[in-house]
């Protein structure tokens, strides 16, 4: 499992910026989710969550979305499959 630190949340969110993808922390009563505005890919996450439910939302949303993995250096690409990996663990 991928450990809730900051420096991970930072993993996650430089990914999704390769991949074209904005995250935002907005406040309201709402869960994380992407959507295209548009025309630009943006993901909400929920200012008030803690450290470890904002990593837990990214890392689904991640694992829902189809990845074009020519986009991503091999650091990230291995970053990736290794949490596409837990995935199949569960």
């Amino acid at each position: 499992m991928i450990a809730f630190t900051q420096h991970n949340l930072g993993k996650l969110e430089e990914l999704f910026a390769v991949l074209g993808y904005r995250v935002r922390y907005e406040k309201g009563s709402f869960r994380t989710g992407a959507c295209i505005l548009q025309n630009t890919k943006v993901i909400v996450v929920n200012k008030f969550s803690n450290l470890e439910v904002r990593i837990q939302s990214l890392v689904q949303l991640l694992r829902e979305m189809e990845i074009d993995e020519s986009l991503l250096d091999d650091k990230k690409k291995g970053f990736y499959k290794m949490l596409k990996k837990e995935e199949a663990a569960f």
